[in-house]
């Protein structure tokens, strides 16, 4: 922090609010009331809490985490206070080298009613300092200072506000050292550095808001402008494989079917000329072949009937000569050629010495 502005809370309602400023080590300005809200950015505001306000205890607590040692406080508090510990809020710090830590007890309307008035006139400290902390740890004995609206005391394990007959009968025989002047400043100047007990903890800690890491932000925007370059180019890459495996493949489709055209014959598109040779081959419709072995099959299977002839046209029908013994036999050949898939429709049929002779003209159905 290159400036600290110290802001004393009032002890009463009525009383006047009071703030220094400190730069470089040093006490800069002093001056009554409310300082200007307006600060440069780099300036550090730090409350000090009143003696009268603040409860200060001293113990052995767990250095794990700060949410333990708060913990393990506020069961000690809640044995030496006559007040709900649910009322009271508890804050840890830490004096350098020592083993024992700092414990700060204030009353949780306290803190409300000081972090309020302090947004009402639009400063936010960055922590609350009780005003004993601002003295200096002694070996041993005691330290005294006035800070400016009354004296406070510390101790190596208390800190408290100076009143008449109660500090005497705190201190009894123990060495007293009061702190004044150059020594005093110095030794705000040095607590304000680096506070060993912050009040601001817990439901009261500094909301700090969430700060945009803009170079964050453009190297994830490359990462992500790379890792979809990457993926389209991968995606073409892809679709060129696709596209030259389908060529070779109608190459190789194109070729095959070319053996099987006709020699001499033109290719133009060998799959439909070799569909167009099939069929000429094989005939229209179902093809003869097909069409003439179901046709012998159905009439094999009715005894008494027999083909007298065939006549197979380019639109795949087949023209059927049939001789069969009675009406039954003719009906009994087209149930099997309609079993089979195929239309069997019979012209008029003649009785000629005891047969009928007539034609079913067979086609798909």
């Amino acid at each position: 922090m290159s400036e600290v502005l110290a802001l004393f809370l009032p002890a009463q309602a009525d009383a006047p609010w009071r703030w220094l400023a400190i730069r470089d080590g040093a006490i800069v300005t002093r001056a009554e009331g409310l300082p200007n809200p307006d600060q440069p950015a780099d300036t550090a505001i730090v409350a000090i809490a009143p003696a009268e306000a603040v409860s200060l205890h001293w113990a052995d607590l767990p250095d794990r985490s700060l949410a333990q040692a708060v913990a393990a406080a506020r069961l000690l508090v809640a044995e030496a206070s006559v007040t709900p510990v649910g009322d009271l809020h508890v804050a840890v710090g830490r004096e350098a080298d020592v083993v024992e830590r700092p414990i700060g007890v204030v009353a949780v309307a306290q803190m409300v009613t000081w972090l309020a008035a302090l947004h009402d006139a639009g400063l936010e400290p960055v922590s609350i300092v009780p005003a004993p902390m601002l003295l200096p740890r002694p070996d041993e004995g005691y330290v005294i200072g006035d800070l400016g609206d009354g004296r406070v005391v510390r101790g190596a394990a208390s800190g408290f506000a100076d009143e008449d007959g109660l500090t005497a009968l705190i201190v009894g025989d123990a060495p007293v050292e009061t702190l004044d002047g150059e020594a005093l400043e110095a030794a705000v100047v040095t607590a304000l550095a680096d506070p060993p007990l912050d009040l601001r903890q817990g439901a009261f800690a500094l909301r700090k808001r969430a700060a945009i890491d803009w170079p964050l932000v453009r190297r994830l925007a490359w990462l992500i402008v790379a890792i979809m370059s990457v993926t389209l180019l991968i995606t073409l890459v892809k679709i060129v494989q696709y596209n030259l495996s389908a060529d070779a493949l109608e190459a190789k489709a194109d070729a095959l079917a070319r053996t099987g055209l006709a020699r001499g014959e033109a290719v133009n598109d060998a799959g439909q000329q070799l569909s167009d040779r099939l069929v000429r081959l094989r005939g229209g419709g179902a093809g003869f072949s097909q069409t003439a072995a179901s046709v012998a099959a159905a009439v094999a299977a009715v005894p008494g009937a027999e083909i007298t002839g065939l006549s197979f046209d380019p639109a795949g029908k087949l023209r059927v000569n049939l001789a069969a013994a009675n009406q039954g036999q003719i009906v009994d050949v087209q149930t099997r050629l309609a079993a089979e898939g195929f239309n069997a429709d019979p012209s008029t049929f003649t009785g000629t010495a005891g047969r009928l002779t007539g034609v079913l003209t067979v086609s798909p159905q």
